[in-house]
């Protein structure tokens, strides 16, 4: 498969996007060699800058429950980008589709929208801590939770599974709060509500 646009594009990034990539999710050594740079998408399809098309699992991580350029979604959006996209202020649109989410959610009594996964990682992390009055959390070795620092720690020595930072700028004392277990080892996790009975706030999936 000819991939020779996109390995250009990679290339020229080098001087104007630190790691080439704006997510580390995309990053050379995360996606096993070069990235694919993609130029366009319609319902379940992708086409590459080299022109070729792939059927999309992926769909942006999860967003894109309606597919790529959706006519419906196109429509409407198109609509809301002629009238103003941003004002940094309340919209009667926001209470709309508060009121949509909430309908289609009987579970859910209060919506709050961010604008990205690690946004909505990190408010629910605030949340848990402040009505819990701990600090503590829990992830699962290997989990993505998007790029916050409680969120960028590894699994440390076995023995104790203690985060300790998965990246440069991660602080140590940070990465001390977060701990880490196995997904699906119900023994993991039990082992830190042994040890901070009371300083788990929450633990993230």
């Amino acid at each position: 498969m000819n991939r020779q646009r996109s390995a250009q594009l990679y290339s020229e990034t080098q001087n104007l996007i630190p790691g080439r990539v704006n997510s580390p999710a995309r990053s050379r050594g995360a996606v096993g060699g070069t990235p694919i740079f993609f130029s366009r998408g319609k319902g379940s399809h992708v086409w590459d800058a080299d022109g070729n098309e792939y059927i999309d699992n992926v769909c942006s991580w999860g967003p894109l429950i309606l597919g790529h350029a959706d006519d419906g979604v196109v429509a409407v959006v198109s609509t809301a980008a002629k009238n103003g996209i941003s004002f940094g202020a309340p919209t009667e649109a926001e209470s709309q589709m508060a009121s949509l989410v909430i309908q289609a959610h009987p579970s859910v009594s209060l919506v709050r929208f961010v604008r990205s996964g690690t946004e909505a990682a990190m408010s629910a992390l605030r949340l848990a801590r402040a009505y819990a009055g701990r600090d503590k959390i829990i992830k699962f070795q290997g989990g993505y939770h998007g790029h916050a620092d409680a969120l960028l720690v590894a699994a440390g020595s076995v023995a104790t599974s203690h985060g300790v930072p998965d990246t440069a700028g991660v602080t140590e004392p940070l990465a001390q709060d977060t701990l880490i277990a196995q997904f699906n080892e119900i023994g993991s996790i039990s082992i830190h509500f042994d040890e901070y009975p009371d300083s788990i706030a929450c633990v993230i999936v």
